[in-house]
């Protein structure tokens, strides 16, 4: 479903990714591990079009991306929750999860495409009339995952999706992310949560600085010694 072929990226002269590539079956559930500042959200945005390559290419459904807008990717089906969150504070928390539907390829059968993401996240569903500044870091970040269902992604990019939540908000994040999987939606993660990352993913990447260091199984690279050393303090 995604292949991205020997890419370079970076920022002006600062070059953050060099010759990485990867691939997505559909499906899936892929998951890109690293420390900070490894290219792991350089790497996302370029996907997204937000950062345009100096090199290689990124096919999605066998469509050549590298050189749209991101609208148009939007519009492919691939779909990206942003580090952090991003959501609006001052809006409700309704208006925020509606926001991911007015795309124009997936305008029609918003109201029921709403009540189905709503059926993931019924904490979210509680909250529909608050502000979404007023809400818990975990609460959001359900918003924002709601947010980027409703735009009926073919493949969803979830980017640190546990940055900055309670050990038992993670634990309940990561199973929202896996019952999303379930549900047949391909998802690529990138998450410093190693052990909770590679449990889920059927294949994984590690990045470092900038390029990719090691490719396994998720379970092969929970058993991995230097994966063990470096990023599960084991």
């Amino acid at each position: 479903m995604l292949k991205v072929s020997e890419i370079t990226a970076g920022y002006g002269r600062t070059v953050i990714l060099q010759d990485v590539s990867l691939r997505v079956g559909r499906g899936e559930v892929v998951t890109i591990i690293g420390s900070n500042g490894a290219g792991k959200t350089t790497l996302l945005r370029a996907i997204s079009g937000l950062v345009k390559p100096t090199a290689g290419s990124i096919e999605f459904d066998g469509q050549r991306i590298d050189r749209l807008p991101p609208d148009e990717i939007v519009g492919a089906g691939l779909i990206m929750v942003p580090e952090a969150r991003q959501l609006f504070p001052v809006m409700s928390v309704r208006d925020n999860v509606l926001m991911g539907g007015y795309h124009p390829k997936v305008r029609a059968g918003m109201a029921q495409r709403f009540d189905e993401v709503l059926d993931i996240f019924p904490r979210v569903r509680e909250r529909l009339d608050q502000l979404a500044g007023s809400l818990s870091g975990g609460e959001q970040q359900m918003v924002a995952i709601a947010r980027g269902l409703m735009a009926k992604p073919k493949l969803l990019m979830l980017d640190e999706p546990s940055l900055g939540l309670a050990p038992i908000i993670v634990q309940q994040m990561f199973d929202v992310i896996d019952r999303i999987c379930k549900t047949g939606t391909t998802v690529l993660l990138v998450e410093q949560k190693a052990f909770h990352a590679l449990k889920i993913a059927d294949r994984a990447y590690v990045i470092e600085n900038g390029q990719i260091a090691l490719e396994n199984t998720g379970i092969g690279l929970l058993a991995d010694p230097h994966i063990k050393t470096a990023y599960l303090g084991i």
